[in-house]
């Protein structure tokens, strides 16, 4: 698969995760702080998909720092997302999906 395509499969699943609805007030929510509303199990279940836009990333060949980084990114985003109330507001607010593709995106720029 071509990087073009890699990078936009990317995109589309961060902004499914992080941006797919824009709620009034809030602003924009995704899949991941919706279905994250679920306590414990609704973060770990969008951990799975947000793993693919980590996936792409090392396919796309970043280095392994940065893909530890956009793991632990994740893991963050995961374990605080767990915690009742604030952790469903960090969730909204982090976007870990977008800020890893924007890390696929700035090395598939330089490359």
């Amino acid at each position: 698969m071509a990087e073009p395509a890699r990078l936009t499969r990317a995109r589309r699943v961060a902004d499914l995760l992080d941006e797919a609805v824009t709620l009034p007030v809030v602003g924009s929510v995704g899949l991941d702080g919706l279905i994250g509303l679920l306590p414990v199990v609704g973060d770990w279940a969008m951990a799975i998909p947000s793993l693919y836009v980590v996936y792409q990333g090392y396919r796309l060949g970043l280095r392994k720092r940065t893909v530890a980084w956009m793991l632990l990114l994740l893991l963050v985003e995961t374990v605080a997302g767990s915690v009742p109330i604030v952790g469903d507001a960090l969730d909204i607010a982090w976007n870990a999906n977008q800020r890893n593709v924007a890390r696929i995106e700035r090395h598939v720029d330089t490359a």
